[in-house]
Order: structure tokens, then C-alpha cells, then sequence
């Protein structure tokens, strides 16, 4: 791992689905529905949804269009793929569950220890009424979404937002989060310092920028941080 100053981090950003919140398994049985209404029920469903997800960040890089859009077009495109014949618009189910959505065990004890001397943002690929539904238990200092930025990670448009915001130079803001498809390459190449959650322990892709810090989980920042 690189060596990291703790003295001159002045705001720690966070990816929040996957990062701070169970995305996965809080949208699994949303995901089932879908596909039993599609009378596709036998399908396995975490293979499906992450087949869903590897379409949401394609469509990331084209010109912004709102999340919920994204969404509904990866779920027909996924139906197609898999040879299913269902309704696109069953995608609903997967917004309902956002409030049922629950953080990590070890986020809010953490982000409680961290904002005594940190400044706190979140970086999310969402929209701003998606967010809000959304248990984060807390406020953060600053909240940059895909809607207010007009863009998403990874094209570079949503960490720009950030660093505009903050108001910081780069190398004074530490952001962590899960994805390597979105977080690492979307934040690496402008400079970033990135600590990548591998929660699920999966291999980096040898395609992405490499993270500055590898950490199984967000309470490993507090050893990294000294907090």
C-alpha cells in the first residue's frame, strides 16, 4: 500500500451502494420478482443482476441520462441477453426497495469517528429522489450525485463535480469505494487517491487503474487514517 498523510486529507468521500449500503443483497428479491413476472424464475438471479449492472456502466459512459432511465433500458437489454421476455418497466420493484436498503454494520460507528476530523462527501451513480429514499442514518458535508453533476463515474464527470466542490486539491481528498469499474477508473486518472472496499474479497480486473489501498471493509480506514 502507499503511504498516506493523514495530516492533509481534508475530505474523505464515499461511494454509498456497495460501499456504505448492501446493494446487492437488498435488491435480490426485487430482482427475483422481476424475473418471476417474466416467467423466468429459474434464472439465476445474482448472475442476472450483476449482467444488469455491467450494462448500467456502459450506458455510464454515453451522454447523461437519469439513472432511473439507465435502469429500465439495462433491464430490457438483460431480458434480451437472456432470452427472457418480460416487462421493462418491472424495474419499479427494484426503486421500491431503496428505503429497506441497509448500511454495512461497520459504516455508521466509522463515518462517526471520521467526521470528528474529516470533512464527509458522498459520490454516487444515482438520482437526487433515489439518494434520498435511501437510510444513510446521516448528513454529509457535501453530496455529489449523477443528477447534480450531469454525468457519472466512470466518464470523469461526477469525481470533477467533487473536486470543484470540495474546493481542494486533488491530493487532499481520499475517496473510497467498491467498484474498480467506476471508482477506480473513473477517479486514478484524475489524480485521486482511492482506498478500493473490496467487501465481497473479488480480484482486481488487470484492466483497471490500481487502487492506492486495498481494505476489506470501511472500518479499515480508521487504522489508515489514525482516527
Amino acid at each position: 500500500m502507499a503511504a498516506l498523510d493523514p495530516a492533509r486529507i481534508e475530505f474523505l468521500s464515499f461511494d454509498v451502494y456497495g460501499t456504505l449500503v448492501g446493494v446487492r443483497d437488498g435488491s435480490y428479491d426485487a430482482f427475483q420478482r422481476i424475473l418471476d413476472d417474466a416467467g423466468a424464475g429459474d434464472v439465476d438471479v445474482r448472475a442476472f443482476w450483476e449482467h444488469w449492472e455491467e450494462l448500467n456502466i456502459a450506458a455510464y459512459w454515453k451522454p447523461y441520462r437519469p439513472y432511473r432511465d439507465i435502469c429500465r433500458a439495462s433491464l430490457e437489454q438483460a431480458f434480451a441477453d437472456y432470452g427472457v421476455r418480460g416487462d421493462a418497466g418491472m424495474i419499479q420493484l427494484y426503486f421500491d426497495a431503496f428505503p429497506r436498503f441497509q448500511l454495512y454494520p461497520d459504516v455508521a460507528p466509522t463515518l462517526d469517528a471520521l467526521a470528528r476530523r474529516f470533512k464527509l462527501a458522498i459520490v454516487s451513480n444515482i438520482d437526487d429522489d433515489l439518494l434520498a429514499r435511501t437510510p444513510l442514518g446521516r448528513r454529509f458535508d457535501l453530496v455529489c450525485t449523477a443528477e447534480r453533476a450531469r454525468g457519472y463515474k466512470p466518464d470523469g464527470k461526477l469525481f470533477h463535480y467533487l473536486v470543484d466542490r470540495t474546493g481542494a486539491a486533488v491530493d487532499r481528498l481520499l475517496h473510497s469505494g467498491q467498484s474498480q469499474f467506476t471508482d477506480l477508473v473513473g477517479g486514478k486518472p484524475l489524480g485521486l487517491t482511492i482506498a478500493w472496499i473490496n467487501r465481497r474479497g473479488i480480484a482486481l480486473s488487470p484492466t483497471v487503474p490500481r487502487p492506492d489501498h486495498v481494505l476489506p471493509d470501511i472500518k479499515s480506514l480508521l487504522p489508515l487514517l489514525r482516527a
